[in-house]
Order: C-alpha cells, then sequence, then structure tokens
C-alpha cells in the first residue's frame, strides 16, 4: 500500500514538473534580440550605439537569463536605408533566430519591418520611428510603439505655441514619410486651435545647406518656423535659421522632434527658447539622473528619449515573457499589454491593443545660455501631458484591433 502511494505521489510530482518545463518554453534556447539602429548616417547621435548599449542595460537591469535561458542582444546598422533594413531583419528571421526588433529609427523602414513581424509572427519593439500610421491604419497585434509619435509630438507642441500667440505656421519638412506625417498631424492641430499654415518647404534628408530654406522661412513673416525633420537635419536647419536672426526678428522656432544631442550639437545659443516635446529627460528625478550618469560613462553623451525607449521596452518584454512563461508572440504580448510599464523612465504606462504606449510626454524649452547650471543641462520642463491627452483616443482610430 504504502509502495503504490509512493510511485502515485512521485507520479503527481513528474507530471507538475513536466508540465512547468512544457510552459516555460523559449524558442531555440536563447531569447535574441536585434537593435536594428542608425549606426553611421544622420540619425546615429539619437538612437546607434546609445539604443545598443541601452538595450544591454535593460538586460543587465532584468538578470542575464528569463525562464532560465540566456538573453543575447546583437545590432545591425540599416545605413537609413530601407532595402538594407529588411534584409537585415529577413537574414536575423531566416539564419539568425532573432525573436524581437529593436528601435528601427526612420519611419519607412519601420513600417516596412513592422509588416515584416506580422507576417513572420514576431515582435517589434519601436522606439526610434514616429509615423502615428504604426498604431493608426497599419496597426499589427505584434508591435509595440514605446516612445513617441508624430500624433503627440504635433498635438503637444502645437497646443502650446499657438495659446503663447504663434498663429501663423511655416514648416521646413524633411521629404519622407516621417517627415510628411508630422508635418499632416502638426497642420490639423494648428487649424483646429485657430492658426493658420501660410506655407512650407520640403527638402531632402541628409542636407547640408538650409540657408534657401531658412530664408524662405523668413520672408513667410510667419509667427513660427517649424521644423518637421530629425537628427543632423534639424541640427543644421535650427542653427543655420539663427544665423539668418529668425529669432531676433521675432519669430519662434519649434523642433517638432528634437533630443537632448540636438540641442548639443547645435549649442545654447542658438537652440534657446526652442520648443520641443519629449518622452523623457535626463535630469527628472533622482533615479533618471543616477541612470543616466550610468549611461554616459558608457557613451559619453546623456540618453535621448529613443535610448530611454530602447531600455524601457526591452525591459517590458522580458518581463512579458517571464509573465508568459514562453517567448511565444501572442502570449507574450497578451502580457505586456496586462502588465503595467514601470522602468525608470516610465511610471503607469500601458499598452493598448493597437501597439500604442500610454505614457506622459513633457512640453519642454530650451534654456539659455545662463539659465543652463551643468553639462548638459539645457531643458526646462514646462508642462506634464498625461498620455490619454496626449496619444490619439480610442474613438479617432482606425485601428481595427480597437474595435473588437
Amino acid at each position: 500500500m504504502r509502495g503504490l502511494l509512493a510511485c502515485a505521489m512521485l507520479a503527481a510530482m513528474t507530471s507538475t514538473i513536466m508540465t512547468s518545463a512544457a510552459s516555460a518554453q523559449v524558442s531555440d534556447d536563447v531569447v535574441r534580440i536585434g537593435v536594428l539602429t542608425d549606426l553611421s548616417s544622420w540619425g546615429r547621435d539619437n538612437s546607434g550605439p546609445g539604443s545598443v548599449e541601452a538595450a544591454k542595460m535593460a538586460v543587465e537591469e532584468f538578470g542575464p537569463t528569463v525562464l532560465g535561458k540566456p538573453i543575447e542582444i546583437i545590432s545591425a546598422d540599416h545605413q537609413m536605408k530601407t532595402d538594407v533594413g529588411v534584409q537585415i531583419v529577413r537574414g536575423w528571421f531566416d539564419n539568425g533566430k532573432v525573436d524581437a526588433v529593436v528601435d528601427i529609427p526612420n519611419s519607412g523602414i519601420a513600417i516596412a519591418v513592422h509588416n515584416m513581424v506580422r507576417e513572420r509572427n514576431k515582435i517589434a519593439l519601436l522606439s526610434g520611428p514616429g509615423a502615428s500610421s504604426l498604431t493608426d491604419e497599419l496597426c499589427s497585434p505584434n508591435t509595440v510603439h514605446f516612445t513617441y509619435d508624430t500624433y503627440a509630438l504635433s498635438k503637444v507642441t502645437a497646443s502650446a505655441v499657438i495659446k503663447e500667440g504663434g498663429k501663423s505656421w511655416y514648416f521646413i519638412t524633411a521629404d519622407y514619410a516621417f517627415g510628411q506625417q508630422l508635418e499632416k498631424d502638426a497642420t490639423r492641430f494648428i487649424n483646429e486651435m485657430g492658426g493658420k499654415v501660410l506655407g512650407g518647404v520640403k527638402h531632402p534628408t541628409n542636407t547640408a545647406d538650409f540657408s534657401s530654406f531658412a530664408l524662405q522661412a523668413q520672408s513667410s513673416k510667419a509667427d513660427v518656423v517649424a521644423f518637421a525633420n530629425a537628427g543632423q537635419d534639424t541640427d543644421n536647419a535650427i542653427k543655420q535659421s539663427g544665423e539668418f536672426g529668425l529669432v531676433q526678428g521675432g519669430q519662434k522656432l519649434v523642433g517638432l522632434l528634437m533630443f537632448d544631442t540636438d540641442v548639443h550639437a547645435i549649442g545654447l545659443k542658438s537652440a534657446q527658447g526652442t520648443y520641443m516635446t519629449t518622452a523623457s529627460y535626463w535630469n527628472m528625478d533622482e533615479a533618471t539622473r543616477a541612470w543616466s550618469k550610468k549611461f554616459f560613462a558608457r557613451t559619453n553623451v546623456m540618453p535621448t528619449m529613443i535610448q530611454t525607449g530602447v531600455y524601457g521596452s526591452v525591459l517590458h518584454y522580458l518581463k512579458g515573457i517571464k509573465a508568459a512563461g514562453t517567448d511565444d508572440p501572442a502570449k507574450v504580448m497578451a502580457k505586456m499589454r496586462e502588465l503595467p510599464i514601470e522602468d525608470t523612465f516610465v511610471h503607469g504606462g500601458k499598452l493598448r491593443e493597437d501597439g500604442r504606449v500610454i505614457r506622459d510626454m513633457y512640453l519642454a524649452r530650451v534654456k539659455t545660455p545662463e539659465q543652463s547650471k551643468e553639462p548638459w543641462d539645457y531643458l526646462e520642463i514646462v508642462k506634464t501631458v498625461k498620455g490619454e491627452d496626449a496619444y490619439r483616443p480610442v474613438s479617432e482610430s482606425k485601428c481595427p484591433l480597437l474595435k473588437k
């Protein structure tokens, strides 16, 4: 009798162990994350090597393993070319056994990869691209748009500047998906709030000479000159506009997508007074300062919101795997939607069904040289905007995932 009872108990224990092992499944026994970023072109400083380090910092914070399996970070340079980016990701999926793709600055590349991820049943953790269409008409159950988008950037910035008297606008816009979407979204909010767009000009990416564009903006007599571009294009455009005396002539400059690194490159003298919207800032509190100083020690720059977004998205992904007990994309995405998003820079964030992360955004103004008290002390946080007020509401969405 005792023997039979012992056998039954052993069988039950074995069954429990087997069930637990079966539920804790990791494909290929490694969680492999690919950081697809810009290591050599105009977006390098805002993402690039810093995004790779941020992903590694997330792994270090989480722990070297998840579900008892190692976590591996790999990276590649898409060179701001869609065909290059798609080829890299296809190779990662076909031969590299990559489970999730991270970052992807450049909306055109991100949209192409976002579609491939859906087809291949992988996961995209997007921090670098801004096109709001990624979680609107193009939405996917496999994509997390973690950091910012053109809708939030436009709404937060345009609302504030118009309230301060900036009624007429002129755009200097990068001629690709992100720039066009940013101008389109900003125009909508400008019109809704009683403002007016007087005109604009589009430029190719990686432009060095913005003198003719600055002169056109100056001659428009618009209250506000808005830069719907990114990276070195933003740096060059704002710096050269400053040299042509637009601010001295009474025009406000607005960087619809700007980063700490842009201000650093432009310099406070030229950038002072410029409005921008950001999802994070290194100098918010003791926790952000401590994390950012660790990041600085590894990169020699303070982190941009893209880089803190890479850190946050990777950390939340690993938490999702742990909670799901598997790296199966559908189960991990379900857990990522269920879990609140908590990290050094995001508190009480939420992943919506359309892939949009709802998180607070911050309206900032670039300090004057006299206001800056230490290196990288560049921004004054003017206003905190709650995520539900910053991002596209469900009632306006074209995403079928929100219609269920």
